[in-house]
């Protein structure tokens, strides 16, 4: 760890760089947020002030500096099944109305999934519905996984989770059955579950053009980033990824400020789906 000078003007240049390059942003009052953040990351740079970060960030090779930065300070719950209810509504009303035999294709998008967690539990709930009939032996489930990290998505492609990560919210039946234990400490998720899903690279407010449009996406817990104006356009442009009568699965306290003309809201108990009109 690591303490290092936060000056006004270093503040106003990280804080402008950070919404500037990926949309997050951070009040007048989150110096002690970016002390603590950033502490080990600065000392294992030997950086000891502020504008020597932002430097070394704007320059060609700064990429894999900036994802570290944007993943220390976007830190916070990443667990399996996350909050129940998103999972359950995908059992209930999502794969009832778009896999509905053998021939069907669903297609999901998982925005800002870091390290794998959201678009597995997808594959997962999605291996589990399908088992159940039949009918829908078939079926096709396609899940685009996209994160501004490399580095988080290095660890998602990878598939391998030590036992405490494992542990944040997957049960001990879904571990044994989609997973192999690598070593002592580690499990790997298995291929079936792994083969659905597509990961890429990209930043919430560049193009979404390589995605393609699909039936359900999830933006889960990341909207809180952003600007009430950057989080308006970014909700325009994932409507403009939904097909027609598509769903978007939002965090339990993220909401569509107005954007009435683009969604419905279905009450789903528990749980709300944003319908595209």
């Amino acid at each position: 760890m690591s303490s290092f000078t936060i000056t006004p003007q270093g503040f106003k240049q990280f804080s402008n760089y950070l919404e500037n390059s990926c949309g997050i942003v951070l009040a007048e009052n989150k110096q002690y947020l970016v002390q603590s953040r950033l502490a080990k990351l600065m000392g294992e740079q030997t950086f000891s002030q502020l504008e020597q970060l932002v430097a070394a960030m704007t320059v060609p090779s700064g990429k894999r500096l900036t994802d570290k930065v944007v993943d220390a300070m976007t830190t916070n719950e990443t667990l399996w099944f996350r909050d129940a209810h998103p999972y359950e509504v995908l059992s209930k009303v999502l794969f009832p109305e778009f896999l509905k035999n053998s021939s069907s294709r669903m297609k999901v998008w998982s925005a800002a999934c870091a390290t794998g967690q959201e678009p597995y539990s997808i594959s997962m709930a999605a291996s589990e519905y399908i088992e159940k009939s039949a009918s829908l032996r078939g079926a096709r489930m396609d899940i685009v996984a996209t994160d501004i990290s490399s580095t988080a998505l290095e660890a998602a492609k990878k598939g391998e989770y030590e036992l405490f990560a494992l542990g944040r919210g997957l049960s001990k039946q879904r571990q044994e059955k989609f997973f192999t234990q690598v070593n002592d400490d580690t499990w790997k998720v298995n291929q079936e579950i792994q083969a659905p899903i597509s990961f890429k690279g990209i930043n919430l407010l560049d193009s979404y053009a390589m995605i393609g449009r699909c039936d359900v996406i999830f933006c889960r817990n990341v909207l809180i980033y952003f600007s009430s104006e950057l989080k308006r356009s970014i909700l325009q442009k994932l409507h403009g990824q939904l097909k027609p009568g598509g769903y978007l699965v939002l965090g339990a306290s993220e909401s569509l400020p107005g954007l009435a003309e683009k969604f419905d809201m279905i009450h789903c108990h528990p749980g709300i789906l944003y319908k595209a009109k």
